[in-house]
């Protein structure tokens, strides 16, 4: 049982995403799907991530949430925002890159609104994709995440054509 959870709400073509607790790649399945479905809505117009109750975020997360900035800059050249007050949160985003990809405020929202993602239960192979394209998109971000993360989606990349040759 994950010790976070993801929240959304939808109002007039802008989507939030709160992250609170622990947030760590088993829940990037249901984030993903839920993204995907997301960037389909022809409504979309803009996109808050609300991370001021996020203790702790993997770079898996991280990738999903990068994933919103690259959609947006591709299809209205906007950039999402990011709430966080928490000045840990704030220095790894910006350690990634995710200050030249979003607008980063440090100010809180109000959960009224907010409906929890339902859960989804991924195949491994479903999750060892999700986790690779989470990194892929965070290596796009800046040379220092290429670098930093290039060996372990080598790595993933790896294992999983040795895990498919296992089922042939």
């Amino acid at each position: 049982m994950p010790s976070g959870h993801i929240l959304f709400a939808i109002h007039h073509g802008t989507y939030v995403l709160k992250f609170t607790g622990e947030v760590r790649a088993p829940m990037c399945a249901t984030l993903d799907d839920f993204l995907e479905k997301m960037f389909v809505d022809s409504e979309l117009s803009a996109i808050l991530v609300d991370l001021t109750e996020t203790d702790y975020i993997d770079s898996t997360a991280l990738g999903m949430i990068a994933k919103t900035a690259v959609f947006l800059q591709m299809h209205n050249q906007r950039k999402p925002i990011i709430l966080s007050t928490n000045p840990d949160i704030t220095r790894l985003l910006e350690s990634m890159g995710f200050d030249q990809v979003f607008i980063i405020l440090a100010c809180e929202c109000h959960e009224e609104c907010l409906n929890e993602l339902p859960e989804s239960e991924p195949s491994e192979h479903e999750m060892m994709e999700k986790v690779i394209s989470a990194h892929r998109v965070l290596m796009g971000l800046s040379e220092q995440n290429q670098a930093t993360f290039k060996n372990l989606v080598e790595a993933l990349e790896l294992e999983q054509q040795s895990h498919g040759e296992d089922k042939i």
